[in-house]
C-alpha cells in the first residue's frame, strides 16, 4: 500500500479543520479607503489546538496515524522590533502573528506500513491584512530531510527548498506572482476564520505552496449539530476543494470539516474520502496562553 508524503495529510487535513479562533472586523473611512481594521484575534493571547487522525479501510478501523498540533500567537521578537522600527508603515500593526503545525505520524499504522514522518511548519502574518510575509518549513521521512522557505513580498512569492543532510546539493527553487491577499497552508487555516459562513456561501482562497499559486474553491453546505470534546455543538460543514486537476493535490478525493457555528468557527471534526481509504480526524483538545517556538 503506498501513500503520498505527509504533504497530502498537511495539506489535506491542517489546510482548513485546524483553524483556531479568528475574526477580523474592517472599519472603513469615508469616501471607501480603508482603515487600520479592528481585531479579535482571541488566539493571539495564545492559543492551541490537538487532534488526532484515524485511517479505515476495509477491514482496518481507525487506526491512529498521526497527530496534529497547531499554535497561535504574537510574535513578540517582531513586536519588539517593529516599535524600535521609526520607519514602519503607519498602516502596519505593530506586532507581527506566528502561527506553527506540527503533524507526526503515530500508532500501529505507521509500524504496520513503515510510515514515519513529521512535518513542522512556521507562518508568520501580518495582521491588518492577514496576509502571509514568511512561512518556514522542516519535512522529515524517515532518513529523508528537506528544509524550506517562502517569501512574498511585491506581489511575488520565492520559494527555496534545501537538503539538510546534503548542503552541497542544489537548492531547488521556484517562484509565482500573486494578486491581493495570498496564504500559504497554515495561514490559510486562520484567514478562512475570518469569513463569514453561511450555508449555500461559495469563495475562493489563494494559497501558495513549494512556489506555486493556488485557488481554492471553498463550499458552505449543511448545519449539523455534533458531540466534541468542548460538548454538544451546533456545526457548518465546509467542503474545500483541493483535489483534483491543477489543485493542490492530484487525484480524486473529498475533504469535509465542521466547524462550530458561533463566532469563533473552532474546528471540531474532519473526513477526507481517497482511493486509499477514509481520514476521521478529531479534536482532542484545546486549551489557550500557549506560546509557540520557532523552527
Amino acid at each position: 500500500m503506498k501513500f503520498q508524503t505527509p504533504k497530502l495529510l498537511l495539506l489535506t487535513l491542517a489546510l482548513v479543520f485546524a483553524n483556531a479562533a479568528a475574526r477580523v472586523a474592517y472599519a472603513q473611512r469615508a469616501g471607501g479607503s480603508t482603515t487600520r481594521p479592528v481585531h479579535a484575534h482571541s488566539f493571539e493571547r495564545g492559543e492551541e489546538l490537538v487532534y488526532v487522525a484515524e485511517f479505515s479501510r476495509a477491514l482496518l478501523k481507525k487506526l491512529d496515524v498521526a497527530d496534529f498540533r497547531f499554535i497561535a500567537g504574537k510574535d513578540e521578537r517582531m513586536e519588539k522590533a517593529n516599535r524600535a522600527d521609526t520607519n514602519v508603515d503607519a498602516g502596519a500593526a505593530d506586532y507581527s502573528l506566528k502561527l506553527t503545525g506540527d503533524v507526526s505520524s503515530r500508532g500501529f499504522f505507521s509500524k504496520l506500513f513503515n510510515l514515519h514522518f513529521r512535518e513542522r511548519i512556521e507562518s508568520i502574518v501580518e495582521p491588518n491584512t492577514f496576509t502571509v510575509q514568511k512561512t518556514k518549513r522542516v519535512d522529515e521521512q524517515g532518513k529523508r530531510s528537506r528544509t524550506s522557505e517562502s517569501t512574498y513580498s511585491n506581489g511575488k512569492v520565492f520559494w527555496i527548498e534545501r537538503d539538510p543532510n546534503n548542503p552541497a546539493r542544489t537548492p531547488r527553487t521556484a517562484s509565482a506572482a500573486f494578486t491581493g491577499q495570498v496564504q500559504d497552508i497554515l495561514s490559510a487555516i486562520y484567514f478562512l476564520r475570518t469569513q463569514p459562513l453561511e450555508l449555500g456561501r461559495s469563495f475562493e482562497v489563494a494559497i501558495s505552496d513549494s512556489g506555486r499559486v493556488y485557488q481554492i474553491p471553498v463550499r458552505v453546505v449543511e448545519k449539523k449539530r455534533l458531540k466534541t470534546v468542548l460538548g454538544r455543538v451546533e456545526t457548518v460543514r465546509v467542503d474545500p476543494e483541493v483535489y483534483g486537476p491543477n489543485r493542490m493535490i492530484a487525484g480524486d478525493g473529498q475533504f469535509s470539516i465542521w466547524l462550530t457555528n458561533d463566532n469563533r468557527k473552532i474546528p471540531v471534526s474532519a473526513r477526507i474520502k481517497t482511493n486509499y481509504g477514509t481520514f476521521d480526524i478529531t479534536l482532542r483538545s484545546y486549551s489557550e496562553s500557549r506560546s509557540a517556538k520557532s523552527i
